[in-house]
């Protein structure tokens, strides 16, 4: 009885899901961290096994509204995509993210890399942790990546043809002046960003305009062609009709 009025009370708990604060400090945070969400879930869409989010509230202490992170990406394998999560509670998921990115700035990179270093590996236990410095501010190198080892510490991710791999996504991250970008080595090509795939799409278009006009100009000259084929026809038959007569 006692454990069902624990659980009643942490159901009835509020957890906040948002701080007020805007989704990037800059453009180029904003939109590192919009793509990167879009990309993997463009990459684990056949996965209903896999949840990617970020910029939310994750809670890792039934009951405290006041132990929680806010990874800027995060990914969660073997819990169901749907339903969309305002918030995420570890203890309700049965289990925290594998896979984390931070996207550091000069307000943030001493909690990414100790508040947070310490939260994802010793209470979290985040398998792989990453992190980007998009306006190359504050960190050097510029993209760090850690993996948990066995005994419980991180130890730095080596690079594979200037990437860090990972283990958790099947890709690899690279730098690419402000952006970070996932790498396919099955396909040796970078992810699409929505951009390049607008970009694409508007070109397929285009393309597929251009297709069409191409054909129906051509069928134009046709019937053109057999119009004017016609009138000389009937301008020969006139004259014939009056060498005849």
């Amino acid at each position: 009885m006692a454990n069902s009025k624990v659980l009643t009370r942490l159901k009835d708990i509020d957890y906040p899901y948002s701080d007020g604060q805007p989704m990037g400090e800059t453009p180029e945070h904003r939109d590192n961290l919009a793509h990167l969400i879009e990309m993997l879930r463009t990459w684990f869409a056949q996965d209903d096994q896999t949840y990617v989010s970020g910029n939310s509230f994750l809670y890792y202490v039934p009951g405290n509204r006041l132990r929680h992170v806010s990874p800027d990406v995060f990914v969660v394998r073997g819990i169901p995509k749907t339903p969309e999560r305002r918030r995420y509670l570890v203890w309700e998921e049965g289990k925290a993210p594998d896979l984390i990115i931070e996207l550091t700035s000069p307000s943030t990179y001493e909690e990414d890399l100790e508040d947070k270093f310490t939260i994802y590996r010793d209470i979290l236990h985040v398998q792989e942790y990453f992190l980007f410095d998009p306006l190359h501010e504050c960190l050097e190198p510029r993209l760090q990546g850690f993996r948990l080892r066995k005994d419980g510490s991180y130890a730095p991710i080596r690079r594979v043809k200037g990437r860090l791999p990972s283990k958790v996504l099947g890709l690899s991250l690279e730098a690419n002046g402000w952006e970070l970008r996932l790498h396919d080595p099955a396909t040796d090509q970078w992810l699409p960003t929505p951009e390049e795939v607008q970009q694409a799409l508007n070109a397929e278009r285009q393309a597929r305009l251009a297709e069409q006009q191409a054909r129906l100009a051509e069928q134009q000259a046709r019937l053109e062609a057999e119009a004017e084929n016609e009138r000389l026809r009937k301008e020969i038959d006139q004259l014939r009709r009056r060498n005849k007569g």
